[in-house]
């Protein structure tokens, strides 16, 4: 028998660490706050998108509606997909990256309570993240504080970027300080892409997209040495991180022929085994090209529940992938174990629920 990989730890939970909440009293909210802002955020929506995947998306948030937002369907799925606990995020529809500095502060609190409410309804199965306002470097770490201090939440979400504010900013370097301190669990997850119109026929804005936002941020993070400054950092990145983990080799090059790419201290490819990425890239082959690339302890299991370029069976598409016992035990449960020290609690449960014939 192999030996235990380090991410195995027996009798862990599974854990998906890509599921979202929605949470309407927020949007209602902005609305109110400040109609105009609001507005001209939906024509921007509505020109990244385009009318024809804009009218499919709302009648998918309409019919996916109640598991967004009601604990015993979510939980109801998650006994029928084998999954254990979720890491529970608010939708990316939530950043307001255009609010100002007043609401955006309210909305970061608003949704840290929310969804830390959600939590306390079923801590034994739901872990939670907050935000904060990436387009105010300045209330970040109050932000971020609130979040994990002030509400017991494992971490934050964040978007690929905000306004001017890319990932690289200095202006955000308190921010990862003060991750890396209290060692958050900061999830990367983009909403829409700068590409705008480019991208608005035949769902190109989700589909390419969000991957290439996931791309550009890491590289924002990896290029401008955020991660040598600050190595105890715990970032997830969302699709499997995009582009970029099966592009990487181009990034190798560039940082040893420019010297504008020299930014970080090693070659970029040794930055994806300190950065960890979910499951969720839809095709068994890239899911073996990523853990090839970060390693089978970098990878954790991820669903992007409940929309519907997510998976329903995020649990079997690992275990069909031929990666080998070892490597899906630690994707679905090791590697999270080591991430979040809170699921220690959540094993004893997790072991009961089997027991008495819960689907696994």
């Amino acid at each position: 028998m192999s030996e235990p990989m380090p991410g195995d730890v027996a009798g862990a939970p599974v854990v998906d660490v890509h599921a979202h909440v929605l949470l309407p009293q927020l949007q209602g909210a902005m609305q109110e706050r400040d109609p105009a802002g609001f507005a001209a955020a939906g024509e921007l929506e509505a020109r990244r998108n385009g009318a024809e995947s804009l009218a499919a998306s709302g009648a998918m948030i309409r019919e996916r509606f109640a598991r967004l937002t009601q604990l015993p369907l979510r939980l109801a799925d998650m006994d029928a997909q084998g999954v254990d606990v979720q890491l529970v995020s608010p939708s990316p529809s939530h950043y307001y990256p255009w609010a100002s500095e007043t609401d955006a502060a309210w909305v970061a609190r608003e949704a840290n309570r929310l969804t830390a409410e959600l939590v306390a309804s079923a801590p034994d199965r739901l872990v939670g993240l907050g935000l904060v306002p990436l387009q105010h470097p300045e209330l970040v770490v109050a932000a971020l504080d609130d979040a994990m201090i002030g509400h017991g939440l494992a971490g934050v979400e964040i978007s690929s970027s905000a306004g001017d504010v890319e990932l690289s900013d200095e202006r955000l370097e308190p921010f990862w300080q003060r991750a890396a301190e209290l060692g958050a669990v900061v999830f990367l997850h983009p909403f829409g892409c700068t590409l705008d119109e480019r991208l608005d026929r035949f769902y190109l804005s989700n589909t390419v997209g969000q991957p290439a936002e996931n791309a550009v941020a890491l590289s924002h993070l990896i290029f401008s040495g955020v991660l040598d400054r600050h190595p105890g950092l715990r970032i997830i990145a969302s699709h499997g991180g995009g582009y970029l983990p099966g592009y990487i080799g181009r990034s190798d090059h560039a940082w040893t022929v420019r010297p504008e790419a020299h930014g970080c201290r090693e070659k970029p490819t040794s930055y994806l085994r300190r950065l960890w990425f979910d499951s969720l890239v839809h095709d068994p082959a890239v899911l073996r090209a990523l853990v090839d690339a970060a390693g089978p302890e970098r990878v954790l299991l991820g669903s992007d529940y409940p929309f519907d370029m997510g998976v329903d069976d995020p649990v079997e598409r690992v275990q069909a992938s031929g990666l080998g016992e070892d490597a899906e035990r630690a994707i679905l449960s090791g590697n999270a174990a080591q991430l979040f020290p809170a699921l220690a609690e959540m094993k004893q449960a997790a072991g009961h629920r089997r027991a008495v014939g819960i689907p696994r």
